[in-house]
């Protein structure tokens, strides 16, 4: 009995000093996991970066576009004004016509006394300048008294005056019919050369207009384009969470075996000291004769208890101001899927993990705002999103406690008012959050 226990203990000596080591293996592990994270986290940046840039390039876009819009509704107003003054000048030069008609058919008439007239005027001028002094000379000289001289001679004077008042005034009517004629004729072309010079306007309007369609349709495109870059950046930072949360599981369940390694060892160290001690005793009570007693240890395992049953309400009973599913966004206008649901709660509110869980996301995070995303395992996630300045109250990798308060509510990022946007994620995809809490 005595040689039996002596080479148990020899055995099991042998064992816990030939047990081969697997400590440098495990360092470069570790080593090269925390080398992959270094590369994790500059991918994260560089996303976030680009994201970042995207988001500007998508803001700028927007107030171009706003900017554009106005102009437009200038122009828009300017061509219904020119419309305005088109139709007054149309008008003007109907009246114009009209008037033209008129003084053409004043003109007519003019043309016709003048031309009734022009045989007398012409015999009476020609009488007049010819053979007029002879002819009053006659009439004079024919008067039977000094009275019907005289009376001869008033009268003489009074067919001269009428004859020189009458053509006196046949030239000022013509000469005032011919300018006004002018007048009329300048006015009309000058009104035809306004209504040329706004219809060239209102070309040009209409090509500023189109202008102006084609950048809200450029800055439309852009803006697009930054949106979808956002959310592919968006996408690539779920991507890069998850892996980096698979790689501090990786890196903790290899420290975790390090760990339970160094207690093994440390435990075959004791039972290797207690087995020399054994052979010891042994081998004194062999020489001494002695009967020996055997001896045994008690072995102590660790329990563990883990979180079940449906997620915390991460506000309490608040009430949802926007749910899950699609919606026109308070902010952009579109019709898009909303990925979480929307608490109601004033700014400063705590906020509390629904789930224990490591976290993985504790920063400004694109349209969320200032983020908090918790890994609870098995590919479950939740986000918490819109969070104050400030207002958060863990670190990426802290290990946090059911209902343990993580930040507090506020408006940053893409939102409209204080409130909580609450998430739950199964393997990076977005869930109804309500089939969890």
């Amino acid at each position: 009995m005595k040689k039996i226990a002596a080479g148990l203990a020899v055995l099991l000596l042998s064992a816990v000093m030939f047990q081969p080591s697997e400590g440098y293996a495990r360092k470069t592990t570790v080593a090269e996991i925390e080398k992959q994270l270094k590369a994790l986290q500059q991918d994260v940046q560089d996303a976030k970066a680009q994201q970042e840039k995207a988001s500007a390039q998508g803001q700028q876009a927007q107030h171009y576009k706003n900017k554009t819009n106005q102009n437009l509704q200038y122009v828009l107003g300017q061509i219904a004004q020119v419309k305005g003054e088109m139709t007054q000048i149309s008008s003007k030069i109907a009246s114009t016509e009209e008037s033209l008609k008129t003084t053409a058919a004043e003109l007519d008439a003019a043309q016709e006394r003048v031309d009734s007239r022009k045989k007398l005027i012409e015999s009476r001028v020609r009488l007049m300048y010819t053979d007029g002094a002879v002819s009053y000379l006659d009439v004079l000289l024919s008067s039977t008294s000094f009275s019907d001289f005289l009376d001869r001679a008033d009268s003489l004077k009074l067919i001269v005056d009428q004859d020189q008042d009458l053509l006196d005034q046949h030239k000022r009517d013509e000469a005032t019919v011919t300018e006004k004629k002018k007048e009329l004729e300048g006015q009309y072309a000058q009104a035809k050369q306004l209504y040329a010079d706004l219809e060239s306007q209102r070309s040009v309007l209409k090509e500023k207009e189109a202008e102006k369609q084609q950048l809200i349709a450029y800055y439309d495109k852009a803006i697009e384009d930054a949106e979808d870059i956002s959310q592919e950046q968006n996408a690539k930072l779920v991507q890069l969470a998850s892996q980096r949360a698979a790689l501090e599981d990786q890196k903790d369940k290899i420290k975790a075996e390090e760990a339970a390694r160094r207690a093994a060892a440390a435990k075959a160290e004791a039972a290797r000291r207690a087995a020399a001690e054994a052979a010891k005793r042994a081998a004194a009570a062999a020489s001494s004769g002695n009967s020996d007693d055997d001896h045994g240890g008690d072995d102590s395992g660790g329990t563990y208890a883990s979180g079940g049953g449906p997620l915390l309400l991460p506000v309490g009973n608040a009430r949802i101001s926007s749910p899950y599913g699609y919606r026109i966004h308070p902010v952009t206008g579109d019709r898009k899927l909303h990925t979480g649901v929307d608490f109601a709660v004033p700014q400063g509110t705590d906020i509390h993990a629904a789930e224990a869980g490591t976290v993985i996301v504790a920063e400004w995070w694109s349209g969320y705002g200032y983020c908090v995303v918790i890994d609870h395992g098995d590919g479950m996630w939740t986000l918490y999103g819109h969070i104050r300045e400030g207002g958060i109250k863990v670190s990426v990798g802290d290990k946090v406690e059911r209902g343990q308060k993580i930040a507090e509510s506020g408006s940053t990022g893409r939102s409209t008012g204080p409130h909580l946007h609450f998430e739950v994620r199964i393997d990076g995809k977005p869930v109804e959050p309500m089939d969890y809490l």
